[in-house]
């Protein structure tokens, strides 16, 4: 049997820690991708102006639209946004339970306080793999069509 220091710094903080990671990783790629985007797109119009007085500009304008449009399909693919969303709601869910459990508040301050900790923090990861195995599955689906 696991004591509550061990579940707390094995599963539990291992758990946030993983969560957290996550979500850093996907914003990093996802505001990245978006400023590829947003500086393409905002030197497409700018670049036009010049396409007269300067050789390959219509070069530089079609690698541009390139660049968006493997901006926007890498994004679509990795899903980074939604991923980053995702993995951040569950590590704060899961640092929200940590907290009233130290703090014994409710639903924290009964005697069966370290079952309640364990059933309601494994129901959160349960949950977030119960979504990603419907979620990737719904994605191979559509990407198999």
């Amino acid at each position: 049997m696991m004591s509550e220091e061990e579940y707390i710094d094995s599963r539990l903080n291992d758990q946030i820690k993983w969560y957290s990671q996550k979500s850093a990783i996907n914003q990093k790629y996802y505001k990245r991708l978006k400023l590829m985007e947003i500086t393409a797109a905002t030197l497409i119009p700018f670049l036009s102006g010049f396409s007269t007085q300067i050789p390959y500009v219509q070069w530089v304008i079609a690698l541009l639209g390139v660049i968006i449009a493997i901006a926007a399909g890498v994004e679509s693919l990795y899903k980074f946004q939604e991923n980053w969303i995702t993995y951040r709601a569950t590590a704060e869910s899961l640092k929200h339970e940590k907290f009233l459990y130290l703090t014994n508040s409710e639903p924290y301050d009964a005697q069966n306080r370290f079952a309640t900790l364990v059933s309601r923090v494994e129901h959160i990861i349960d949950k977030e793999n119960k979504n990603w195995s419907i979620y990737t599955q719904k994605d191979s689906a559509t990407s198999a069509h």
